[in-house]
């Protein structure tokens, strides 16, 4: 497979990943209790870590440049 199709999958793969993390998070967080710095805590982890399960789709597309 040549780069230039794994971008694009790759891409399509991390459009689909991100917007059901998205769905994911928000209704996840409507089971939070009702204290701000619960919430705080839970958006921060949840606004880094997304990048965590990418990594190995990003190295895939990366790979044979």
């Amino acid at each position: 497979m040549n780069a230039r199709t794994r971008k694009l999958i790759g891409g399509l793969g991390i459009l689909v990943f991100l917007a059901a993390y998205v769905i994911a998070v928000v209704n996840l967080a409507d089971h939070l209790p009702d204290n701000q710095l619960i919430k705080l805590a839970y958006y921060v982890l949840s606004g880094t870590l997304w990048g965590a399960p990418l990594i190995p789709l990003i190295t895939w597309m990366n790979r044979g440049r």
